[in-house]
């Protein structure tokens, strides 16, 4: 199972930065397309929590040494349907989808892919991705922390914040 641990964190990882080097591929594309941002203030917290819970997945795995329990296999296919969404999701928003709130004037709101259905598909994700990779390996604490963090940072902060800049992008 350790083995499994550090292959699944690995591929996270890299995921994650490849995820921002097409988030900064985009970010430069939709500001020379006059593209603004909102929200910037809390983006720091947004970024801080998401390298925190892997130090402490990874800190909770190593140092409790922990592995997966006998229903670990019901966190991976969470994890697995989770990816399936987000692969979705970006597909969906293209040259809009950002690690940022960038609102550019003019454009119409996505209502494609599970867009047509969730207001926010991409933060379910990532709150399914939060609670179910700890998971796996039997890491309730991170799984706890995390999943009540970022529901907090996206239910009273991040997703008020995109809504209201949504909102003004319609004017």
């Amino acid at each position: 199972m350790r083995l499994f641990f550090y292959l699944l964190f690995l591929f996270v990882i890299l995921q994650r930065l490849a995820e921002m080097a097409y988030a900064k591929r985009n970010e430069k594309l939709m500001r020379k397309a006059g593209a603004v941002e909102s929200g910037a203030g809390h983006y720091k917290w947004i970024v801080l929590l998401h390298i925190m819970f892997f130090v402490a997945l990874l800190a909770e795995v190593l140092y409790f040494d922990i592995g997966g329990s006998s229903v670990w296999w019901i966190f991976l296919v969470i994890f697995v349907v989770a990816q399936i969404l987000r692969v979705w999701a970006l597909a969906s928003l293209g040259r809009f989808w950002n690690t940022k709130i960038l609102v550019l004037p003019g454009a119409d709101k996505v209502e494609k892919g599970p867009y047509r259905w969730l207001p926010h598909p991409n933060y379910m994700v990532v709150a399914l991705e939060i609670a179910s990779l700890p998971m796996i390996f039997g890491a309730w604490r991170t799984a706890l922390v995390f999943t009540v963090a970022n529901a907090l940072l996206l239910l009273f902060v991040r997703i008020p914040a995109e809504e209201n800049a949504l909102r003004e992008m319609k004017g």
